[in-house]
This record gives structure tokens, sequence and C-alpha cells, in this order.
């Protein structure tokens, strides 16, 4: 399963969802669901915005945890 660490990363770089959104010219409506479940199936284009904004690669904001559903 791939979790999205946009909030997580956003945080350290101290950027808000709305200034994210501004900045990503991402809607905020998206950034918010992306911050309330991060596995959500955000589109390529939408997580390069997103990278650019907190200037780090794309690939940063993706991390392969394990699938935990059959335990």
């Amino acid at each position: 399963m791939v979790r999205l660490r946009v909030k997580e990363i956003a945080k350290q770089k101290g950027m808000s969802m709305g200034k994210l959104s501004r900045v990503a010219d991402v809607s905020y409506k998206t950034v918010k669901r992306i911050y309330d479940d991060p596995t959500y199936s955000a589109t390529l284009p939408i997580l390069e915005r997103l990278a650019k904004a907190l200037g780090v690669p794309t690939a940063d904001l993706i991390e392969d945890v394990p699938d935990n559903a059959g335990q």
C-alpha cells in the first residue's frame, strides 16, 4: 500500500494547507483530502505540483508501507 507523506513534509517545512494549496495551485479540497487520508490516490500531476511547492522530489511524498489488510 502507498501512503502519501504530504502532511508530514508540509509540517516539517512549516507550510499550512492553505499556503500549500495556493503555492502548488491545487484545490484546498484536494490538499485537505490528502491530509485526512494519506492513502488517497492523488494523480501524478498533483503530486508533482505539491512536491515542487514543498521543494522536495516527488518520490519523497510517497512511502510504500506493508498492506496488513489480511491480518
